[in-house]
Formats: C-alpha cells, structure tokens, sequence
C-alpha cells in the first residue's frame, strides 16, 4: 500500500479521527476546564446507546462513569479507569502545536495526552465499539471511568471518589489503569507501584551577617543533607546501571525539585526548604526509609524538620497468581495473541493506586510496543498503527476477564 493510501486509511479511521478529537480538548493543567472534555464523553456515550453519568466528589471535578451492563449484573465489574487531565507544556518546544493532534505521513500523532493517556480511554470506548457491533456479549459489566487530576496526584478525584457509596456500588472486581510505551517488540504490564514520597525539609540555622562565618547556618546543614540524599541516589543508580535485568520502578529514584529561601543577598537566612521526589522500590520497608531520612537530618546538623505533605498509602502489588482469578484469562488473551508482556513495577504513580488499596486486584496496561517513552516530554506522540492495534488488544482481553 502506498504512503499516501495508508494515510488516507488512518485519516478515514473512525477510532484514529475521535481519538485526534479528543486531543485536540486542552485539559491541561493548571486550572484545568474539564467541560469540554465531559460533553465530548457524553457524545461517545450516546452513540455507543450507552448510559453515563457525571459524578462529582469535589466541586469542578467531574467523574463520568460510562457503562455497559453485562447478562450477570450480580457478578463483580470491570473497571476501566483513564484520566481526563494533561500535564503542562512549553509550546516553543514543539514541533507541532500540542493540542493540534497533527498526524504526520508516518501516521505519528502529535499531541500533550497522546500517550498518556487520552489513547487509553479512547482505545478503551474503540474496543467496546467494536464488540458492541459484533453482537458480543460479556457476562460482566464493564465501567468505563474518566477521572480528573489524576496529574496533580489524584487527591479531588479517584482518591476521594473510592471512599464514596458511588463508587462501591459499582461493585468492582477488577480494574485497568495506564502503563506506559516500551520501547521494543514487548509490552509493559504493571501489577505494582512504587510508594511516593514528596519530602519538604525545613532547615533552619543561625542567621546573620552575609560578612560573617557563622556556624550551624541553614546553608551547611542542606548541603550536608543534599549530599546524602545525592550519595543514595547514586547507589541506586549503579545498581541499575550493574543490573539490566531490572526495571526503573525496581529501585528508588531520589530527584531534588525545589529550593526556596532567603530574603535578601546578604542575610544568612534562618531558614531554607529544599524538596525531593522520592519513589521508594518495594522491597525496601518505608517506615524503614522514613527512619533513615531522620538519622540523615540528625547527622546534617540536626534543626530539620520533615514535611510529607499528604502521604500516598503503602500498597501490596496485585498478585499474577491462581490467587487472582482474573489473570489467567488476562495471560490466556495475550498469549492467543502472540502478545509478550513483562512484568514490572510502575515507576510513578497512578490513580489505580487507590482501587488496588482497597484489597482490589488491578493492573497498568498501555498497549503501547516499539514506541519511545514521551509521557511529559515535549512532542508527545502516538503512531497510529500502535493506537488501533492497542484496540484490538483490549477487546480480547475484556472478552476474557469480563466472562470468568
């Protein structure tokens, strides 16, 4: 086929021209305006003659929760779970404008969510579709679920919304939420997260004159503090730099992010803050970390005080056992499909967190192979090839779990 034909299929493409619609909604943080993006979900709903509903927990903060009823509704339920919000972006930095959803010869479609993850709702929708149109019938009901703030750590959405009667009666079983791309002929299949913690350490010291050579200063102790904090960063480093059979989200990422303090050139300052992103791997115990931040503090001068802000819940990984009775048809619908997956930890954080702390077994999948990493990055892209194939993936997997 043609270049030009094979664009012409993708421009032509039902599921390839709403995805590009969708994209085109700048729910972009901050401040994000999500109406735009409920009523273009409405929309989606209405022509798949399905019910949805728009739920807020928090005021400005919608929930649509589209469904599709299964013959067994007493049977627990399918959650699939995307978020409506992107992260900022730099448009001098762009190729192409990021909310344009510009589709290159090559079929790259270029826009802020193409990876992460408005092509999951949409791929999502696109395999109910299609099922819907081949008289499938599944036994259990799948919700399809769109989330704010999911970007900002999903506190005003899924993290208050799984404490609400709302979301306990859709009597969830199972639940999929966003991966992320790899990079070769493989997909990435995440039953597990790394735990967060975004450390503010408030360090105060003895003030003074610029002129003078004053002890204990707040300046001494956070580069004392830092270097400790940058040593265990390099450890960890180096081990998955000797290890490569280990994923990112196998070992602890340490990153300063800010600083702040000071009123003046020369005034020593009584207090300065600096913050880290901390991601903790599994096999380390946190309350175990959280320990050694404090003996770090105590030998950098002591004076510090440690700020967690709202701290993420410690959470098990779902089991990909007999245990779980959704991960055999799961495995079984990847296998009929030639489909080869590793199983990692997530190296950042996503709403599916909060399902999986209430004892719920649930995965991140993004049906993304031979694409390179850009979730935040600038030109963000999906090819539209690994978009629709990504559809196809779904529908056999649904069809697998959604009728144990």
């Amino acid at each position: 086929m043609s270049v030009e034909n094979q664009y012409q299929n993708w421009e032509n493409n039902e599921e390839i021209r709403l995805f590009r619609e969708y994209l085109k909604i700048p729910s972009v943080h901050p401040d994000v305006n999500y109406d735009e993006c409920v009523e273009f979900l409405r929309r989606q709903a209405s022509s798949l003659d399905l019910p949805v509903e728009v739920y807020e927990v928090n005021p400005s903060k919608p929930i649509v929760i589209i469904s599709w009823e299964g013959t067994d509704p007493s049977a627990t339920s399918i959650i699939l779970n995307s978020h409506m919000d992107v992260v900022p972006v730099y448009p001098e930095r762009w190729t192409h404008p990021p909310f344009s959803a510009h589709m290159d010869a090559e079929g790259r479609i270029y826009a802020r969510g193409s990876q992460d993850m408005k092509c999951v709702g949409m791929q999502f929708l696109g395999a109910i579709r299609a099922m819907k149109r081949d008289g499938v019938q599944l036994r259990r009901t799948l919700h399809v679920t769109f989330v704010p703030d999911e970007e900002t750590g999903g506190t005003l959405g899924m993290k208050d919304f799984v404490g609400t009667e709302r979301f306990r009666a859709l009597n969830c079983g199972f639940a999929i939420d966003e991966g992320y791309a790899s990079t070769d002929g493989t997909f990435r299949l995440c039953n597990g997260e790394r735990t967060k913690r975004r450390v503010y350490f408030h360090i105060s010291g003895t003030p003074g004159h610029g002129s003078l050579l004053l002890k204990d200063t707040a300046g001494e102790k956070a580069r004392k503090l830092i270097d400790k904090l940058m040593d265990f960063r390099k450890s960890e480093l180096k081990k998955l730099e000797d290890n490569p059979g280990l994923s990112l989200g196998e070992v602890t990422t340490v990153n300063l992010t800010m600083m702040s303090g000071g009123v003046q050139s020369n005034v020593v300052p009584p207090e300065l803050m600096i913050c880290f992103d901390i991601r903790v791997a599994p096999d380390i115990p946190v309350e175990e970390f959280e320990a050694q931040l404090e003996r770090w503090c105590e030998e950098s001068g002591g004076g510090i005080r440690l700020d967690y802000g709202d701290k993420d819940p410690v959470v098990a990984p779902t089991k990909l056992d007999d245990s779980n009775p959704f991960w055999a048809p799961f495995q079984a619908a990847l296998d009929a499909m030639g489909v080869q997956v590793r199983i990692q930890t997530m190296p950042g954080n996503t709403d599916i967190l909060f399902v999986r702390a209430l004892g719920i077994p649930a995965v991140g999948f993004s049906p993304m192979n031979n694409t390179p990493v850009l979730l935040h990055d600038h030109d963000e892209y999906l090819q539209a090839d690994v978009f629709l194939r990504g559809i196809e993936i779904y529908r056999k997997v649904f069809e697998g779990i959604a009728n144990v």
